[in-house]
C-alpha cells in the first residue's frame, strides 16, 4: 500500500471519526457547552488550527504534513485518544514508531 494510499485513508477515518462524533454529540443535548481538547498528531496538512508546537510556524492552515505530532486540532474531549496517532500532548518525530511516522513530502 503507497503512502498517499494510507494518508488518503487515514483522513477518511478521521474525517468520518468527526463527523460520528459531532452527530452523537447533537443527538444528546445541544444546550450543554462541548468541552475541547488540543489533539496533537490527527491533523490534516493545511487543516491545522493554531501554531505547532514546535515553534515552527504560528498560523492556522499551516501544517505541512499530515498526522504530525506537532500540529493539533480542537476537539470534543475524550475523541482524541481514540483516534490513530491522537495524542493529547505533541509528539516528536524521535517517540514515534517508523511504521507510524507520517511520511514527508
Amino acid at each position: 500500500m503507497s503512502r498517499k494510499t494510507l494518508n488518503t485513508l487515514l483522513a477518511s477515518a478521521v474525517a468520518l471519526t468527526l463527523v460520528g462524533a459531532v452527530s452523537s454529540a447533537h443527538a444528546e443535548d445541544t444546550t450543554a457547552p462541548a468541552e475541547k481538547e488540543k489533539c496533537y498528531g490527527v491533523v490534516k496538512a493545511g487543516q491545522n488550527d493554531c501554531a505547532a508546537a514546535d515553534g515552527s510556524h504560528s498560523c492556522a492552515a499551516s501544517a505541512g504534513v499530515d498526522a504530525s505530532g506537532q500540529e493539533w486540532i480542537m476537539l470534543p474531549a475524550g475523541l482524541c485518544t481514540k483516534l490513530v496517532n491522537g495524542s493529547l500532548e505533541p509528539v516528536t518525530a524521535a517517540e514515534v514508531p517508523a511504521a507510524d511516522a507520517p511520511a514527508e513530502h
